[in-house]
């Protein structure tokens, strides 16, 4: 197997290094659904998608998206600020989003009502161990260290499914659920400390002159990039929100197992192609002044691998949702079905929307970001059924992607617009 990764090209190499973690990262939780949904409950599932939702977003807003400029800062001193940057910020946000939780479950807000304490008092520490994280392994994709942030992707994983596991086992149910996501991130976030060395970051109780000018040298990112993925996270995490304000949270659970099966081959392949894609981009971009070649070839990959699964999941998704999760989650395999096309959209589009960010054209981004937004309220506020909803969003949203890819497209020869 060494011998066969030798013979492939430097980007397929570190691909395939990624994808060796990633895969023990994704295995994990893939083979321990069909436990978890024996274990858990539909509402039970719901309610702790919904909260990982909020952490999710809140880890977007956290880290000002700076850990997303570590690709393109290779100089010590400004990946020490970019650390610093990131600590503070999730630091303060953390703190934010704790007090923020509690008022508004002391306030009667529905939406808090609904989580428990043990969720909503989480809200912030996991916010900050995501963001953290995040930047973490930021710093091994701008170092070439993609063996290193394997492993620690993979130890995060492990120890989150069987916390979870042996916490369901224990009977505690969705709270079980968020405490063993609490320690597998916790103990990834060390294990990605110890490996990977990165730069110690102290920080004060306001931003220095370092920190300040390196926000300035980096403004796109959180002018333009920030917005952009917040709408994107906002978006990725709103049908789930909708579907349980208007369906239920048996909806809701129904909709988190679609999203989860769907979202895994995304994590782990077209994942590991972007942390390849980011560098070689980079790397043709500085020197040749776009990325064609980089994304033509990453392109013809993604939709070589993602058309296999689409074709799967449109013929056979209720079936196999039935056999491997259970008889009463087949309704989950029915929202799959109606958004296979979708799916293969997604895969092959995500990773290469980072050349939005190689040829600073965020603005673009951007706009394309708060379209996606106003479909996706429109879609799922509309009358109709749950299918219904996951109907209209799924083909407008494929249409939104054809679009996107073409402007990345765009952007990868450097002829869309500036910013």
């Amino acid at each position: 197997m060494r011998q066969r990764i030798q013979q492939l090209g430097p980007f397929w190499r570190n691909v395939a290094t990624v994808l060796g973690g990633a895969a023990g990262a994704q295995a994990l939780p893939l083979l321990a659904a069909p436990l978890l949904t024996r274990m858990c409950s539909p509402g039970e599932l719901g309610a702790y998608s919904v909260w990982l939702g909020l952490v999710a977003i809140s880890a977007i807003g956290a880290t000002l998206r700076m850990e997303a400029a570590m690709i393109l800062d290779h100089e010590p001193e400004r990946q020490r600020a970019c650390f610093r940057v990131v600590f503070y910020t999730t630091s303060v946000a953390a703190l934010a989003l704790t007090v923020l939780a509690a008022g508004a479950r002391l306030a009667g807000f529905e939406l808090a009502a609904k989580l428990p304490w043990t969720a909503l008092l989480t809200i912030g520490i996991a916010t900050w161990l995501t963001g953290c994280m995040q930047t973490t392994l930021a710093f091994a994709t701008s170092h070439n260290a993609f063996g290193k942030a394997a492993r620690a992707k993979v130890a995060t994983a492990a120890i989150i499914v069987a916390s979870q596991l042996a916490l369901l086992y224990a009977g505690l149910g969705g709270i079980g659920l968020v405490l063993g996501h609490l320690a597998g991130t916790a103990a990834g976030f060390a294990t990605a400390r110890m490996l990977l060395h990165p730069p110690a970051a102290p920080i004060g109780w306001r931003l220095d002159t370092e920190q300040r000018g390196h926000l300035l040298r980096h403004q796109k990112f959180w002018r333009y990039s920030l917005p952009s993925n917040l709408l994107n996270g906002a978006v990725s995490q709103l049908p789930l929100f909708l579907i349980g304000m208007r369906h239920g949270a048996l909806a809701a659970g129904l909709y988190a197992l679609t999203q989860r099966v769907l979202s895994a081959p995304i994590s782990l392949l077209a994942a590991s192609v972007l942390e390849v894609f980011k560098r070689e981009s980079v790397r043709e971009f500085q020197e040749h002044g776009n990325c064609e070649r980089t994304y033509r070839h990453t392109f013809k990959a993604l939709a070589a691998l993602g058309a296999g699964p689409a074709l799967v999941l449109l013929l056979f998704a209720p079936d196999l949702f039935a056999l491997v999760f259970g008889e009463r989650w087949r309704a989950s395999g029915h929202l799959a079905q109606l958004m296979a096309p979708l799916f293969l959209l997604n895969f092959v589009a995500s990773p290469l929307s980072y050349v939005f960010f190689v040829a600073g054209r965020q603005k673009a981004d951007l706009l394309w970001q708060v379209s996606l937004f106003a479909l996706t309220v429109g879609a799922f506020l509309a009358p109709g059924s749950i299918e219904q909803n996951v109907l209209w969003y799924a083909i407008g949203y494929s249409f939104l992607y054809l679009v996107y890819l073409h402007m990345s497209w765009q952007c990868s020869r450097n002829v869309l617009a500036a910013a």
